[in-house]
């Protein structure tokens, strides 16, 4: 079978990668349009801060074999014929990916074709800010979402006075409930980062951002993050149903049953979700399906994480607590920049966001992420310890996962891999994550992954030659 995979990005380079491992005989060409081979997007940010080179963010190899054309654009899809169009060439295909990923939205301002104005979304993008950052004292970052708090935290890591404008009445306003917003722009006001809440842009002056209430925000620099859109170019003038995405079905087929998408691109049952772990979801259906398989793909319960220096937010689920059977617990320390609301339903997690340093975060999020009963002591969850309450019982913490369990979502690690990766000789987190690669995502799974450590070395110390037969068994077991 010949199978076409465009787009060279995390998603596609994931579906390609799981082709090849199922079935060494499909045929696998993969066209990318950016020239750099496959990276960590997520790290972006954080290369930004620099904290991280260049270096770090590059993803394992193609495999040997697997013909990987980068800065090779696809400029049409022929459905009749199954083929795919570049410049130079028509390739044939069986089976069609598309994993085109998103593009950055240029909002309807005068003045974006100034040279220091600059979009954050590729590795180019970054090191595009990254030179002009080299000589600017002041930058304006437009977005107070996700990626213009990460953008803003690390310019301001490198000196520089930074101001976010946002439209919204508070930061991050599509995964926040207002109390939390308001927290955390008391915490980025202490980290050095301004925010103009309820600002509109209408202009670039090349030296200043003019507001639309008469107002500037002067700045040697301006970092466009103003959310993305699936890039469904190719798929629409392809013919095939388009809506915010490529519509798939559970299978990830589009209108066309020898085509696929998924990642950034794709509409699954009225959700675009422009998050990693999906998209290792989507990729591993499609490559099942590709090979014989008859996996579905059931929809992701998705967790947002801001982590940067200073900053540490976790959000997930609907944080409103719009059912009249709806459990609202939460606490807050403005002072302290510590916030955290869960929304209980039928003693599950509907959604929950954390705002600061909590020990707490990894349980929550693996609760959220495994739709499991809560604890009898809610509190424990809010502030990170019990108070005199039984010790949780296996149905009531997520510190019981069975080997094949993911731990590291954006980079797949599950427990077992951990666990190889112990016996291979890392025995401390830092030799795990240089083994594994877990937490060189989001970095949320830190504590899990921690935790499965320190579980490991106190099994060892205390069982020896017992970890090995029931980590690698389909027995929960506790890392305490």
């Amino acid at each position: 079978m010949r199978a076409v995979v465009v787009g060279c990005g995390m998603a596609g380079a994931r579906v390609a990668t799981e082709l090849h491992a199922r079935d060494r005989d499909v045929k696998v060409t993969v066209f990318g349009a950016e020239r750099h081979a496959p990276y960590n997007r997520l790290m972006l940010s954080t290369l930004l801060a620099g904290r991280v080179t260049e270096d770090d963010l590059a993803m394992a190899a193609p495999p040997a074999g697997m013909d990987v054309r980068l800065g090779t654009p696809v400029t049409a899809v022929d459905l009749a014929r199954r083929v795919v169009v570049t410049a130079d060439e028509a390739v044939e295909y069986d089976a069609l990916v598309l994993a085109t990923g998103a593009r950055a939205v240029d909002p309807p301002l005068s003045g974006l074709d100034a040279d220091n104005v600059y979009v954050f979304r590729t590795l180019d993008d970054c090191r595009g800010i990254l030179a002009g950052a080299a000589t600017a004292r002041t930058a304006v970052v437009l977005g107070g979402g996700l990626l213009g708090l990460e953008a803003a935290r690390g310019l301001a890591g490198r000196g520089l006075d930074v101001t976010v404008v946002h439209a919204g009445s508070y930061p991050m306003d599509r995964q926040l409930d207002p109390d939390g917003g308001a927290v955390l722009a008391r915490v980025l006001g202490r980290l050095g980062v301004r925010v103009r809440l309820g600002a509109r842009a209408v202009g670039w002056t090349g030296t200043a951002l003019d507001l639309a209430d008469g107002g500037t925000v002067p700045a040697d620099l301006l970092v466009l993050a103003c959310g993305v859109r699936p890039d469904t170019a190719l798929a629409r003038a392809a013919g095939l149903a388009v809506r915010h995405g490529v519509l798939v079905d559970d299978a990830l087929r589009t209108s066309d049953p020898d085509v696929y998408a998924i990642g950034d691109c794709a509409e699954h049952d009225g959700t675009v979700y422009g998050l990693v772990a999906p998209a290792w979801e989507q990729a591993a259906t499609v490559a099942d399906r590709l090979t014989g398989g008859a996996a579905r793909y059931r929809g992701t319960r998705p967790v947002t994480r801001l982590k940067a220096a200073g900053l540490d937010v976790a959000a997930m689920g609907s944080v409103t607590a719009d059912h009249p059977d709806a459990e609202v617990v939460s606490f807050a320390d403005p002072a302290r920049g510590t916030y955290a609301r869960l929304v209980i339903r039928d003693d599950r997690l509907a959604g929950a966001v954390l705002l600061g340093e909590n020990p707490s975060v990894g349980t929550v999020v693996q609760l959220f992420d495994r739709d499991a009963e809560v604890p009898a002591d809610r509190r424990s969850l809010l502030l990170g310890r019990s108070f005199g309450a039984a010790a949780p019982t296996r149905a009531e913490t997520p510190a019981f996962l069975p080997a094949q369990a993911v731990v590291c979502r954006c980079n797949s690690v599950s427990k077992a891999a951990i666990t190889a990766g112990w016996r291979a000789g890392a025995r401390t987190v830092p030799e795990i994550v240089a083994a594994t690669r877990a937490t060189t995502g989001c970095g949320s799974c830190r504590d899990a992954v921690t935790g499965i450590v320190d579980w490991l070395a106190s099994a060892e110390s205390t069982e020896p030659g017992e970890v090995t037969s029931r980590a690698e068994s389909n027995e929960e077991v506790s890392f305490q």
